[in-house]
């Protein structure tokens, strides 16, 4: 029924054509078109397809995506870690530059968009948190440094092996560097000199598209091509035929783990766009929306036989800095490359492919942020392990970078058991505010007869263990004991396991002079305590609202005794 009401409620986000907005979403859509282009066109090398597969992805795909997607300003299509993974996943499976590759690309396109329309419809976008940021921090550094070192062989017009050893191939291109070609590493570090001079000194123009137009000029009049240089070559012009990518069922089961890694990190990379469009324009989003309009957007691009696409951090950041009003923005500048596809293709031609990889190299520069990492782990030293170990794994692993965020994903789960199965347990004094952790402090209480211990988690079947191994221990290291008090005030939740265990150390201290008493129980732990008889067990006299009238009342008790 969830799912039902999920799917209908996907509403066409109207474009509201006043005056004021479609002037600024004109102007917007224009702006990052001069960026999307160029940059669809690196991102398809990227990927391992044609460059023209890149016009295609920032076509039909970025309208859907507009439309059904829940940001107004969040653009998508091609960007750089989801083409990465993209290549990385059908690697295995073909080899690149070959009919058989494009067909895997398409079709990890149309299955990673199924994942998310899955997703959205049963409202699933909130589990998708189970990757936690420095995992992702530390697949994000990893994958940017391949991304980068990835365009080395263009850059320097260097022919690169094509292992299962990514680190490998990149250490052939450096021991050979003696043989690379001059006017391409010119071509490249040109574009890298003009696209950062253009980002500092005139920040309003679109630096990316003159490099490109200049540089591609430049390579038609000195005949690049015809001196051993590298181009894009022949871009079909007019529109992408549409029609169902070819379905091999055996290629489609190799596929579904892959399908389901770039489903969840081409997400995050939207999610991570949407939240800050929406904190700079305190605008709300719907994240089981914005699944089902990026799985959307996927599928298009399979059925316009593209690679997957998703919403791109640059690209937004461009449309939210334009004052793009709506999705508009984004229909037009589909529109620009609809142009660019029916006319001018063939000034495309002469673009050297060493001024895309530099295009690549800037774009993923951004990406790399180690001081995340470096404060994951002084946050936690198990969050920043689990950084670390995800960014080498994704290294290590490479091309084959899918196995870095599993690895990333699995060690985050299990650290989150880990800490789940060791809540902090603390001995308490008199006086509440007065506490040491039972795991680094001797416990022994304040008072030879009463002592007060704090447990703070949700007491479940994972970490009932601690609790009863604390309680016990409390009573074998203090042979004096007559009251142990349990402040629950850190409990928010307890399950059958809980009670259980509650009930036999119950009947055991009582059996030994030793009740077991009980303050600040919330209300939905209370209600718990109550259904399931326990409180009988307990005995009324040994639950306390308060705690501070807990130990007095308790003082008062062993005083006498």
């Amino acid at each position: 029924m969830r799912s039902a009401t999920a799917l209908t409620s996907i509403m066409i986000k109207p474009f509201w054509l006043d005056a004021s907005s479609f002037k600024s979403d004109l102007l917007a859509g224009i702006t990052v078109s001069l960026v999307a282009i160029p940059q669809s066109l690196a991102y398809a090398r990227l990927a391992g397809v044609p460059a023209y597969y890149g016009l295609y992805a920032a076509l039909i795909p970025t309208i859907v995506g507009a439309i059904f997607g829940s940001s107004r300003q969040l653009s998508t299509g091609p960007v750089a870690m989801t083409s990465l993974l993209a290549a990385a996943s059908v690697a295995p499976l073909a080899t690149q530059h070959t009919e058989l590759f494009y067909s895997c690309v398409i079709l990890l396109a149309l299955m990673s968009g199924i994942f998310q329309i899955l997703f959205g419809i049963f409202r699933v976008g909130a589990l998708l948190n189970f990757l936690s940021h420095p995992v992702l921090m530390g697949f994000i550094n990893a994958a940017a440094l391949i991304i980068g070192l990835s365009q080395l062989p263009t850059l320097l017009g260097i022919r690169a092996p094509q292992s299962s050893h990514f680190l490998l191939d990149i250490w052939h291109v450096v021991k050979n560097i003696s043989a690379l070609h001059a006017l391409s590493l010119g071509f490249g570090i040109a574009a890298i000199l003009m696209m950062v001079a253009l980002k500092k000194f005139t920040p309003k123009l679109p630096g990316v598209l003159i490099t490109v137009a200049l540089l591609t000029w430049v390579s038609y009049a000195i005949g690049y091509a015809d001196m051993g240089g590298k181009v894009v070559g022949a871009i079909p012009q007019g529109l992408p035929s549409l029609s169902i990518p070819k379905l091999d069922w055996n290629t489609s089961l190799s596929l579904l783990p892959a399908s389901f890694v770039v489903a969840l990190v081409s997400f995050m990379e939207a999610m991570s766009s949407a939240k800050v469009i929406s904190n700079n324009t305190r605008q709300p989003w719907d994240e089981n929306k914005e699944l089902i309009g990026q799985g959307l957007a996927k599928v298009a691009a399979a059925f316009c036989h593209s690679m997957p696409v998703s919403g791109s951090f640059s690209r937004s950041a461009v449309n939210l800095a334009s004052n793009a009003r709506t999705g508009l923005s984004s229909v037009i500048s589909a529109i620009c490359v609809l142009l660019t596809l029916l006319f001018l293709t063939p000034l495309l031609f002469h673009l050297p492919k060493p001024v895309l990889a530099a295009i690549i190299m800037l774009a993923v520069i951004g990406l790399i942020n180690f001081r995340v990492m470096l404060n994951a782990w002084r946050a936690s030293k198990d969050d920043g392990i689990a950084s670390f170990i995800t960014f080498t794994a994704t290294l290590a692993f490479s091309p084959n970078i899918q196995d870095g965020i599993l690895i990333g994903i699995i060690l985050s789960l299990a650290l989150l058991l880990y800490r789940m199965m060791r809540p902090r347990i603390a001995l308490l004094g008199l006086q509440q505010d007065d506490a040491a952790d039972t795991d680094s402090h001797t416990t022994s209480p304040s008072h030879t007869r009463l002592s007060v211990i704090r447990f703070d988690g949700a007491l479940r079947f994972i970490n009932v263990s601690s609790f009863e191994k604390a309680i016990l221990k409390l009573e074998r290291d203090n042979p004096n004991l007559r009251t142990i008090l349990v402040n629950c005030s850190g409990i928010n939740e307890i399950d059958a396991s809980g009670i259980d265990t509650l009930s036999k150390l119950i009947t055991r201290f009582k059996a030994n002079g030793t009740p077991l008493c009980f303050s600040e129980l919330k209300k939905q732990v209370l209600d718990v305590v109550e259904r399931t008889g326990l409180g009988e067990t307990i005995g009324r006299d040994n639950l306390f609202h308060s705690h501070q009238s807990a130990v007095d009342t308790l003082l008062a008790r062993v005083e006498k005794s």
